[in-house]
């Protein structure tokens, strides 16, 4: 991929972390005529895409309010799998695949397409003697939200695909592209606490004190471009 696909690239992404979904399909049709000819037309071609994503990492520095309040709660994290909590406080967990696409804006919707895949890594929380661990993340830039499985004391408590964490990224930095060793790094998107995610932990751990938009702390998604 160029450079300049790169940059396009990964800007479309960050701008669609911005916001809860890159574009907003109307739902309204044409009543003119010319269905059959835009029936016939041909499906719009990404500007730039990465059909396989090849590794790297989504880290998660963990904000110290979050970290202050699970303390509070007697609620201790750890890692799943893969995955790791470093000592400077950071939840990491390996990219295994995926793709991403970018769209002329107004072409399709959403304009960016794509997952990232975290498989086998996770994070768990435990509490008064009960586990819960969060794993299996995928990450769908369309749509800005990070998805995963749960599973309390080892028995499935959410399948795959249940919303855990919404991404906003009106806090993200710039784009860092390394043409050197072909990474690419969007680093800034606060990682917030979605409502499936918090009703399922206060029931589990019999508690009241997690809502939605509760600040889990900022991401950095680093992925190889080569």
């Amino acid at each position: 991929m160029s450079p300049t696909k790169l940059a396009a690239l990964a800007a479309s992404v960050a701008l669609a972390l911005g916001v809860s979904a890159c574009g907003e399909d109307t739902g309204e049709e044409s009543t003119s005529g010319g269905s059959a000819a835009s029936a016939e037309k041909a499906p719009p071609k990404p500007l730039a895409q990465i059909d396989q994503l090849s590794g790297k990492q989504t880290s998660v520095k963990l904000d110290a309010g979050f970290v202050e309040a699970l303390t509070s709660l007697k609620v201790t994290p750890g890692a799943v799998g893969d995955g790791k909590i470093t000592k400077g406080g950071s939840a990491v967990f390996p990219i295994t695949g995926g793709n991403v696409s970018y769209y002329e804006p107004g072409s399709v919707s959403p304009y960016v397409q794509g997952m990232i895949n975290h498989d086998g890594s996770g994070l768990s929380l435990e509490a008064g003697g009960k586990k819960v661990e969060l794993e299996d993340f995928v990450v769908d830039p369309g749509a800005s939200v990070l998805t995963g499985t749960v599973s309390v004391d080892g028995e499935e408590a959410a399948p795959a695909g249940t919303p855990l964490f919404f991404l906003d990224g009106r806090t993200l930095n710039p784009l860092k592209a390394n043409e050197a060793n072909g990474t690419a790094k969007l680093q800034g998107a606060t990682v917030k606490l979605k409502q499936e995610a918090a009703d399922l932990l206060n029931q589990t751990f019999e508690i009241d004190a997690l809502e939605a938009g509760l600040e889990i702390g900022v991401a950095t998604i680093t992925v190889n471009t080569k």
